[in-house]
């Protein structure tokens, strides 16, 4: 038998070349393992999910649905809302706050029972919402008024505002006493010391443009920024600086990281999810452009199953009187067609 030596550099170089080969087949597939008709009326928004309660908060225009995550049955709804769009969940008071966009709005409810507790004044276009642990309180970002508001979780009331010097979309918490915000207008990223109750830092994202949804690797500090010309911006929230950018899909909304498979997700609104993988702090490659359905561009990601929710819905015409320069006429959602996809590996 005659045996054949490669050399060492020989060797080194044909691992080097395998590598990134061998970790795309190491990398799993995800699939829309199940689709669910939950039905309803209305357009919709944010979906957050609720790991101790198993539940899917979901905006739907004039309420909130409450949705098992295994089943897909509706469990119940939180009504009169205008322009619904996110619900922030604090355990500890037993208190949910969802967002009344049209009339600037929050009405604060019973995580158990869903019974409206309250209401409080935030500010013009109050959109997303989130909880921060570090500061026990909750903060709304409002669009049109280029602030947050920042709303005591025991009362329900708006105790402060903070000014942003933009549009904001959604907003992430470090769970130390930093806040970070998408400003959409102006292509940054903010952040808010919540101690302080102001901006403390901004930096920009380009040539990302319009950041939308966000996600944020707690360990190795980074943030992930969706942006509407179809790019990710990677963060480093150290050092306060764009560190790289990546191709998603088209009209991204909705963001997630899984720190179990350094996995970051951009679900988009042309029927797509795209799927990134971080191989260190610095180093990113897709892994796959899962097909999903078309509008499909909000989602919620549940740490614990590592499951992805997806929602979306069949449209009719366009509206006669929809034009370019009125591009918010949109086609109505067709009553029963509303699902719910779940993407597991």
């Amino acid at each position: 038998m005659t045996i054949k030596l490669v050399s060492l550099p020989l060797a080194f170089a044909a691992a080097t070349l395998l590598a990134p080969a061998i970790a795309q087949a190491q990398t799993p597939a995800y699939k829309v393992a199940k689709t669910i008709t939950v039905g309803g009326d209305g357009a919709w928004d944010y979906v957050i999910p609720d790991t101790v309660g198993h539940r899917l908060f979901i905006g739907r225009q004039n309420r909130i649905m409450v949705v098992d995550m295994s089943s897909g049955k509706v469990l119940g709804e939180i009504g009169g809302l205008n322009a619904a769009h996110g619900v922030a969940l604090d355990y500890a008071t037993g208190h949910g706050f969802a967002t009344s966009g049209a009339d600037s709005t929050v009405v604060m409810f019973d995580l158990k029972t869903l019974k409206p507790l309250g209401r409080t004044t935030a500010a013009d276009d109050a959109d997303a919402i989130i909880y921060d642990p570090a500061s026990k309180r909750v903060y709304t970002f409002n669009g049109d008024a280029n602030s947050a508001s920042i709303i005591d979780p025991v009362t329900g009331k708006r105790v402060g505002t903070i000014p942003l010097g933009g549009k904001p979309e959604y907003g992430a918490t470090d769970g130390a006493g930093k806040l970070y915000a998408n400003i959409a207008d102006k292509g940054e990223i903010a952040e808010i010391d919540a101690a302080q109750g102001k901006v403390t830092h901004r930096w920009s994202v380009k040539p990302c443009t319009e950041p939308t949804g966000i996600a944020i690797d707690l360990a190795h500090h980074r943030l992930f920024s969706g942006c509407r010309n179809k790019t990710l911006a990677v963060s480093d929230l150290t050092n306060r600086k764009l560190v790289t950018t990546l191709p998603i899909g088209g009209t991204v909304d909705g963001n997630a990281f899984d720190p179990a498979t350094q996995n970051v997700f951009s679900s988009n609104g042309d029927g797509t999810l795209t799927v990134i993988h971080e191989d260190s702090p610095d180093a990113y490659r897709v892994v796959q452009t899962l097909a999903t359905v078309p509008s499909a561009k909000t989602m919620g990601f549940d740490p614990q199953t590592h499951k992805l929710y997806l929602v979306s819905a069949k449209f009719g015409p366009v509206p006669k009187d929809s034009t370019a320069a009125n591009p918010r006429r949109r086609p109505r959602v067709l009553p029963g067609t509303f699902t719910l996809l779940v993407v597991d590996r």
